[in-house]
């Protein structure tokens, strides 16, 4: 082998090592893009449908009718976000209570948004109550995400086992259904008015290390024939 060839192993192993964790990165980018248009085909059709009685492992996003008792004595909040409200822009949480339901486990059902200072009175229905909702499965602390607080109720990630054990409810279903519907008399808590869209993507992610993976054999290569000519 030349003394030009030879200067080429290192740097060629070492670019082809890159090549294939670019490669590899488009490739489960657009896995990732298969699985969301998934779900969100999924999304479309419980939009577009009826909701159906809710079942013991229903599928996430569904849309779902479930009846129970709210149990407004062991409310907690979720997440922290700033709305747009009549007095201005204000901070708030998801308000979440869980659901008796006879013969199974509450469920937690996140009622909507309640603003952080709450002037207003909350509607809070007595009795057995029916709530028009979606499936939103378990979530896992993120790596930035905040530390929950128990003992205030107020937790940053949405995780029914979690916040059931802060409640005193050591069993509850392993979801949260999120209500549906419009806007109470008493304004709070607000429910959402449709059915999650989560942002897509991949596609453009994917074109992203596809490409950068094109890119980095075409400086190897005009860099490999400036080397082999020295």
């Amino acid at each position: 082998m030349s003394k030009a060839g030879r200067r080429l192993i290192v740097p060629g192993l070492t670019t082809l090592l890159m090549l294939l964790v670019l490669i590899g990165l488009g490739t489960w980018q657009v896995e990732r893009l298969q699985w969301k248009r998934g779900v969100l085909a999924q999304i479309a059709v419980a939009e577009a449908g009826a909701p159906a009685p809710l079942t013991d492992a229903p599928e996430p996003y569904t849309k779902v009718v479930v009846t129970g008792r709210l149990r407004t004595d062991l409310a907690a909040l979720y997440g922290a976000e700033v709305r747009e409200t009549l007095s201005g822009p204000e901070m708030g949480s998801e308000l979440i209570v869980p659901l008796e339901r006879d013969g199974k486990p509450p469920v937690l059902v996140d009622r909507g948004w309640v603003p952080s200072t709450r002037k207003a009175p909350l509607s809070q229905p007595d009795g057995v109550t029916t709530v028009v909702g979606y499936v939103r499965p378990a979530a896992e602390p993120g790596l930035f995400s905040a530390k929950d607080d128990p003992v205030a109720r107020l937790f940053y990630t949405l995780d029914p086992a979690a916040i059931g054990r802060a409640l005193g409810l050591p069993t509850v279903a392993p979801y949260t259904i999120v209500a549906l519907g419009d806007t109470p008399p008493q304004r709070w808590p607000d429910p959402a008015k449709h059915l999650p869209r989560p942002p897509n993507n991949h596609l453009s992610y994917a074109i992203t290390w596809y490409g950068l993976a094109a890119a980095l054999v075409v400086i190897f290569i005009l860099w490999a024939r400036k080397t082999v000519r020295r």
